[in-house]
């Protein structure tokens, strides 16, 4: 291996970890704060009629965000700004800054204000449910109003944040996020005393989050001489016209995730009260091992795959996979069991105070349970995916996300109607088709990596599948054996809750974790590959 090539990883590898580690440990923040606000949003709405309107006003520029900002967009403006960063002009990179910002804040501007004229029309397409319900229909027109600019406000935040990213400020983009779930909890807590309807605060809320967070980024901005200053509508810039050009293919796959996700919206507005509400507690909940053991993992074997394949590593690059899929396991399994098993005490602890009743409670943990069995799924997808994205193949992905956001429409159907007719719980159908959608997108993309030849499963898979089972079932039924019934939890006071509920998962942790050490797992031949 050439030195020099040698000599330039050992010295990139470092500062790859250190961002990592500085992202990971804002987003452990966030999903902790963010967590404490869906606390307060319980206590505060519950999942009432008023809850299921905030929640859809709420996901409407949520949705589009990922167009605008965490999507199709980032993944073109980023390698566009580092050609004009590596051609060495600043001023061609303020030029080039300018535009963009004049191009995106303009179109976003419009659009949100045709938003807010046309609010009911955009209920009515989101949430047809809600149309025999008029006070719940133009309850949420009205917060529409308020929330869509939130659109705008986020989006030209991601802009800042991409490029203090490319310049390598990562801390404040990363901290950003967390000034919504503050905003939000202000809200419930102070601002909802001050309207004669309380709800309005969130809706309220969402927006000045907006404002804040971009703010946020300015100064930074400004230290680096980046501020926009002359935003300027020109789609003929050669800079501009790259990034639309890049942002067609990304638009395809993400616009296909965004339909299935309104088409559960719309399905879910036609369920009873509370429904949009009870999948939402539950996905919060359920995504927040993903957050961080998930994206963690993903964080760190992308630099290591793309050293691998840039240096022709094939055995190491498979050997980083398999890494990844043993850790995905060792953590996704047990998390995944104890969402199943604690659902309802977790519920009950975290969220039944002020207007969430035992029926939300009960109503959500079937959710909960139905989303935590495709977990595994969701943690696999996120490690799997930069298997591609190293190679820089970037259309399989999004191919197999297609036939999976397909099988998730169909399945959709499929479930919720007889769920809904026979039980009553239909939430559940929509639950049950992303899990199963996500565990078919994860056994694509092992697949193609497989067939490709990209990944060869190691030697000692059967042995560590038993040992994993083992020791989840000795954790499960330890947590079971300690675990209280279900009114003795509804009649305890909220310190009692959180005390009992760290002492199961302590304990269900160290029952787990010495299974596997007694029956040969060991730490160390767990520990990553290095890059060399």
């Amino acid at each position: 291996m050439n030195d020099n090539v040698t000599n330039e990883t050992a010295a990139v590898r470092p500062g790859l970890m250190r961002s990592s580690a500085l992202v990971g440990s804002m987003t452990l923040l966030s999903r902790t704060v963010g967590l404490f606000r869906d606390i307060v949003i319980a206590s505060f709405v519950g999942a009432s009629a008023n809850a299921d309107a905030f929640f859809v006003a709420f996901k409407i520029p949520n949705f589009l965000r990922r167009l605008f900002s965490e999507g199709a967009f980032s993944q073109a403006f980023i390698p566009v700004l580092a050609d004009y960063k590596q051609a060495g002009s600043r001023a061609a990179v303020r030029g080039l800054i300018d535009r963009v910002a004049g191009v995106l804040g303009g179109t976003l501007l419009l659009l949100s204000l045709v938003a807010i004229m046309a609010a009911p029309l955009i209920t009515a397409l989101f949430a047809p449910g809600f149309i025999s319900q008029p006070e719940k229909f133009g309850l949420t027109a009205a917060m529409i109003r308020i929330t869509f600019p939130y659109l705008m406000l986020i989006s030209l935040t991601g802009f800042c944040g991409a490029i203090l990213n490319s310049y390598g400020r990562f801390a404040v983009p990363a901290f950003t996020p967390v000034f919504l779930n503050l905003s939000l909890i202000f809200a419930a807590l102070v601002a909802a005393h001050w309207f004669s309807e309380p709800v309005f605060a969130l809706a309220w809320g969402v927006l000045l989050a907006g404002c804040i967070q971009l703010l946020f980024q300015l100064p930074s901005l400004y230290r680096l001489d980046l501020v926009p200053r002359r935003p300027q509508w020109d789609t003929r810039h050669e800079g501009v016209r790259r990034i639309l050009k890049l942002m067609i293919p990304a638009l395809f796959g993400v616009s296909v995730s965004q339909i299935n996700l309104l088409l559960d919206t719309v399905l879910a507005s036609f369920l009873p009260t509370g429904s949009v509400s009870w999948l939402y507690y539950s996905d919060r909940l359920a995504e927040l091992p993903l957050g961080i053991f998930g994206i963690a993992i993903a964080t760190v074997i992308l630099p290591n795959l793309s050293a691998h394949q840039a240096a022709s590593r094939e055995q190491s690059f498979s050997t980083t996979l398999d890494w990844a899929m043993r850790w995905v396991l060792l953590l996704g399994v047990p998390a995944a069991l104890a969402l199943i098993v604690l659902a309802e005490p977790i519920l009950v602890t975290l969220f039944q105070y002020g207007a969430l009743t035992p029926s939300d409670v009960e109503m959500t943990a079937l959710s909960l349970r139905t989303y935590s069995a495709g977990l595994v799924g969701f943690m696999l997808v996120k490690v799997l995916a930069p298997g591609y994205y190293a190679r820089q193949d970037t259309a399989t992905p999004v191919r197999y996300g297609i036939v999976a956001m397909a099988a998730n429409m169909v399945m959709n159907l499929l479930f919720t109607l007889p769920l809904m007719y026979f039980w009553g719980i239909g939430h559940v159908g929509l639950a049950l088709a992303t899990s199963l959608s996500a565990l078919l997108n994860a056994g694509l993309l092992l697949r193609g990596l497989v067939q490709g030849g990209f990944y060869q499963v190691r030697p000692g898979w059967g042995w560590y599948t038993v040992r994993l089972a083992l020791a989840t079932a000795a954790m499960v039924v330890a947590v079971q054996w300690l675990l209280p019934a279900l009114p003795i939890w509804l009649d305890w006071h909220w310190i009692q809750r959180v005390v009992h509920m760290l002492l199961l998962c302590v304990t269900g942790a160290a029952v787990y974790f010495a299974v596997h050490g007694l029956l040969g797992t060991r730490i160390a031949d767990l520990r990553a590959p290095a890059v060399y």
